[in-house]
């Protein structure tokens, strides 16, 4: 079968499923900070609990509707960003906003660079007044945090799911995003103003939790798809290698041990592989003051889900900071 970077950490599935829209900051409403970007837009910061302040590049309001659907029949979770919240915020200061929600609803094709990013997350902590502070993130959300990372030293623990950090599959990368930004744009020449909506399946079965990316239909724009091109050019001579030696704070990594991903011609005919990074160089890894979880037989989608982060996660962010409390059930 055909496997796809899966969840609402990979913006190519979410032009399959439709994006979805943002908890915009109303009028008068002070009970959320807003962070001003790298290119003037604005977006909502949800923050939860106290403690030490932890970052979550996540989107805090559940999903609803017919997109909430489409996510269950996937096999992921329409209210994740919220169960990671509710998981931590009892001994954490958790920071959370829906970052990739932003980008396709206000695309940054020219700018979506590493620095960029990282500077757009460091905004978010400034918006929420943490000066020191925890970053997860998950996916390409998961390598901004490594972008982030070399770049600051007020990170006081890093937390990297679905991507490697060493050996990451950059190149892959830009084979993917070029091709769906080439579908983009033959879509928007050969049928002008076609809805940007997903096409829901007629298959009874259960899905695998992956899509079948050779029978997916492209529904993400020419602006939302060249961003990522911006961003995986910029990282074409990226050493992660040499990165290491930059990095100063605790750090986690984990990832499904099936998270093996392969695209058909159509977008890209490349395999990307998260897990094989990891599990080849889990040695070196540790050596390099990584701690490494390997989720045995889940793949991209399937690691990403609460069940599987917050046993994870949330221990570790403990030990790191010495806050009391146990995962919550």
């Amino acid at each position: 079968m055909v496997a796809g970077v899966a969840g609402g950490s990979c913006p190519t599935l979410c032009g399959v499923l439709g994006f979805r829209e943002l908890r915009w900051l109303e009028d008068g409403d002070d009970a959320m900070p807003e962070a001003r970007l790298h290119d003037g837009s604005t977006i909502a910061v949800e923050v939860h609990g106290h403690g030490p302040t932890v970052l979550l590049a996540v989107n805090p309001q559940p999903v609803e509707g017919p997109q909430a659907e489409e996510l269950r029949r996937w096999g992921n979770d329409p209210a994740l960003g919220r169960a990671l919240i509710d998981g931590l915020s009892d001994a954490f200061q958790v920071v959370a906003f829906d970052y990739e929600g932003h980008v396709l609803a206000v695309p940054k094709p020219d700018t979506l660079t590493p620095a960029n990013l990282a500077g757009d997350l460091l905004a978010m902590a400034d918006a929420a007044g943490a000066d020191q502070f925890a970053y997860y993130g998950y996916s390409w959300l998961a390598l901004a945090g490594l972008q982030l990372a070399i770049r600051t030293d007020r990170l006081w623990a890093l937390a990297m799911g679905g991507f490697p950090p060493l050996d990451g599959p950059y190149a892959e990368m830009l084979r993917v995003t070029t091709a769906t930004h080439e579908l983009a744009m033959a879509n928007s020449s050969s049928t002008p103003g076609t809805p940007t909506t997903s096409q829901p399946s007629n298959e009874p079965e259960e899905p695998s939790g992956e899509p079948d990316w050779s029978q997916v239909e492209m529904t993400l724009s020419e602006p939302q798809t060249r961003q990522f091109v911006t961003l995986y050019q910029a990282l074409q001579d990226f050493d992660d290698r040499a990165a290491q030696a930059r990095l100063r704070c605790p750090r986690l990594c984990f990832v499904g041990a099936a998270d093996e991903i392969t695209y058909d011609e159509r977008w890209g005919g490349v395999r990307v592989s998260m897990a094989s990074p990891v599990l080849d160089r889990r040695a070196e890894l540790e050596a390099l003051g990584w701690q490494v979880q390997v989720l045995e037989g889940l793949d991209h989608l399937q690691a990403m889900q609460a069940a599987q982060v917050l046993p994870i996660l949330r221990p570790w962010l403990v030990g790191r900071r010495g806050t009391g409390g146990e995962p919550r059930g």
